[in-house]
């Protein structure tokens, strides 16, 4: 247990790195390594420390998907006219997200196109955690913004509908003698 965690991250990655060069690009994936490339996108941990691409292709456009990412994050609230553009992201990145996946479960794929694969599908993933963690929270502040403007109408409502204007000028309950 010496040894820290960055370097035998370090070691992984150059023994990987020797084994990529070592392989075609035409050599088609192995059964094993296929399914340590499912197994690998699955991991719930696998988006820690992982980055957001900064460009990627989604149903044949490019989108600069950390770019935009960032700019809703920093934002305290979507406008509504953006959500649906936020919605319609979060669709495709999934769709996305599936076609790339299949890529690799139907043996389409070199290994190294593969790892390619894997590496964009953690990153798509990446951004769709970070979009989906401002929309809950958002979702819970509108709703509380929503139901406080309801019970505010419906105080005024009872206030008109009882002959009191002011709020202050009812008697209310201490005031009422039984």
């Amino acid at each position: 247990m010496g040894k820290t965690v960055s370097s035998v991250q370090t070691r992984l990655y150059l023994w990987a790195k020797r084994v990529r060069a070592t392989r075609s690009n035409t050599t088609v994936v192995k059964e094993f390594e296929r399914k340590q490339l499912l197994e690998r996108i699955q991991r719930d941990s696998a988006t820690v420390g992982a980055d957001i691409p900064d460009e990627i292709t989604v149903q044949g456009e490019e989108i600069e998907l950390q770019s935009f990412v960032f700019e809703i994050k920093r934002r305290e609230t979507i406008p509504r006219g953006e959500r649906e553009r936020v919605e319609q992201a979060k669709k495709n990145l999934r769709r996305e997200r599936l076609q790339r996946k299949q890529r690799i479960e139907n043996n389409e794929v070199s290994y190294e196109r593969g790892e390619e694969l894997a590496t964009a599908i953690i990153g798509i993933d990446r951004a769709l955690n970070a979009l989906e963690q401002l929309g809950a929270a958002n979702i819970e502040q509108e709703a509380q913004a929503q139901e406080t403007a309801d019970r505010k109408r419906w105080m005024k409502f009872l206030q008109k509908a009882l002959g009191h204007e002011d709020a202050d000028s009812g008697t209310g309950r201490a005031g009422r003698s039984y």
